[in-house]
């Protein structure tokens, strides 16, 4: 049996290695453990089990509903792959103990994974992935169910119809907007030719074939992975194109003829919306490797504004707490409220168009005026391989021995809290920090030309050679 530990957001594996229906039955049985002795007020002996389209997600899906059925839980579970945030709201609104979403996200195709939503539909808390990782082979063997508890639902017309009220589903409906959407391969496939049909918009959908390699890259909305689409664009333009990733609760883009929209861009774009054009106000929650545009618009505009470590757990958390605008983190997560605390690609896509019938310009004009207001600030990252075992000394020894300039301003600040982030005078940083779902360290840096942001992942780079 594999050691299990719970990352930035489930437990992650490859598949047939530490992945694999022996451990998905440990990790299944110690959650139920949990949930039993733990229930959160109000809600009912149910547990929402979803999946994805990656290699055995159904099957490991419906060995987790059995471990659950046979702990005497009434298990709904997904009939057909569906989005993360379609099971988030279903356990928030079944008012469920809990959830399970078996999916590895954005991760590559070798592995599958096992994320828990806790009661409120968001991510489960720290201290709850803790308790069921010390509650591992306590009830050993577990029976499964015959599966008379467990009823097979599809989920998503309900997510469906809770997010159309979210925005001004008639403005968009009437607005004749022509855009293609790239699931990547992933669950997203056809939501949004779904959710539009019969309006006046034309929806391209692209790479939606149901396959467990995910056309040979991996399912996240970064700009490699976008060659294919771009190309289409370029030949065959569109007013926008949005992008989620394996399982949906991210977003990416590129503007009609194939160009890349950056995360970043997509967010600072959403907060503009929100603000300027539903006139909105309340906390904005960015995690730490998040534009730095986001600070200077929330100064701009009067907003508060809240910093928290990597993961969607850290600004569900925030969310949880109220009077929210926007939360939001650097991989595309984005939640809004009067929804789930919890990111949601499909969500953040409609909000985009709405925010195009609403301004009737490009997406580049609107990023166009947004950088004449606040600067232009470029990003870049870079993963690279780097053993376990070094990681804690290299974050320690950078927290301990910070560059006195990043590129030609002085370092006037230094955060450890996740990783360690070099930030300069002029609003510069560099940032190095472990993958919470794969062995591998992160280098991200912002800078006012992508050329400066280049030399700060070298700079970052160089760093990791002195451990």
């Amino acid at each position: 049996m594999g050691q299990i530990k719970f990352g930035t957001d489930g437990w992650r594996a490859v598949i047939a290695e530490d992945f694999n229906f022996r451990d998905v039955e440990r990790v299944a049985q110690a959650t139920a453990d949990h949930w039993r002795a733990n229930p959160a007020p109000g809600t009912q002996q149910k547990v929402i089990v979803g999946y994805d389209r990656r290699f055995l997600s159904d099957q490991f899906a419906q060995s987790a509903a059995e471990i659950f059925a046979a702990n005497e839980f009434d298990v709904v579970l997904t009939s057909r792959p569906t989005p993360t945030p379609a099971v988030s709201f279903a356990v928030k609104a079944e008012q469920a103990v809990g959830g399970v979403m078996i999916t590895a996200s954005h991760n590559p195709a070798a592995f599958n994974g096992f994320k828990l939503k806790a009661h409120f539909g968001g991510s489960a808390e720290a201290a709850t992935c803790a308790a069921v990782e010390a509650l591992l082979d306590k009830t050993p063997s577990p029976v499964k169910s015959n599966g008379n508890r467990i009823s097979k639902t599809d989920l998503m017309p309900d997510h469906y119809g809770a997010i159309k009220k979210l925005v001004d589903f008639k403005l968009i409906s009437r607005s004749k907007l022509k855009f293609a959407h790239d699931p990547l391969f992933g669950v997203g496939a056809g939501c949004f030719a779904d959710l539009l049909a019969g309006t006046n918009c034309k929806v391209t959908t692209l790479n939606a074939e149901h396959d467990p390699n995910f056309g040979g890259i991996n399912p996240e909305p970064v700009i490699q992975n976008y060659t294919r689409t771009a190309a289409f664009l370029r030949k065959n333009p569109h007013d926008i194109c949005l992008v989620t990733d394996g399982d949906a609760d991210r977003v990416g883009g590129m503007d009609g003829r194939g160009n890349y929209l950056s995360t970043h861009q997509i967010i600072c774009a959403l907060l503009h919306h929100l603000y300027s054009n539903r006139h909105l106000k309340g906390r904005v929650i960015k995690a730490l490797t998040t534009t730095s545009t986001v600070d200077k618009m929330c100064e701009a505009y009067g907003l508060p504004l809240v910093e928290t470590g990597v993961g969607f757990k850290y600004i569900c958390a925030e969310m949880a707490k109220g009077n929210v605008l926007l939360g939001a983190e650097e991989s595309g997560g984005i939640g809004f409220p009067g929804h789930i605390p919890e990111r949601d690609g499909i969500l953040a896509g409609l909000m985009l168009l709405e925010l195009l019938a609403t301004e009737k310009i490009t997406i580049n004009k609107i990023l166009a005026r947004l950088e004449k207001e606040f600067g232009p600030h470029r990003y870049a990252r870079i993963d690279t391989h780097y053993p376990l075992e070094k990681r804690a000394p290299l974050l320690e020894y950078c927290k301990n021995n910070p560059p006195a300039k990043l590129l030609r301003s002085v370092v006037a600040d230094v955060k450890s809290y996740d990783g360690v982030k070099f930030i300069a005078q002029d609003g510069t940083w560099l940032m190095l920090r472990g993958s919470g779902t794969e062995p591998i360290l992160r280098i991200y840096a912002e800078a006012k030309s992508d050329a400066d942001a280049r030399r700060l992942l070298k700079t970052g780079l160089a760093l990791t050679k002195q451990v």
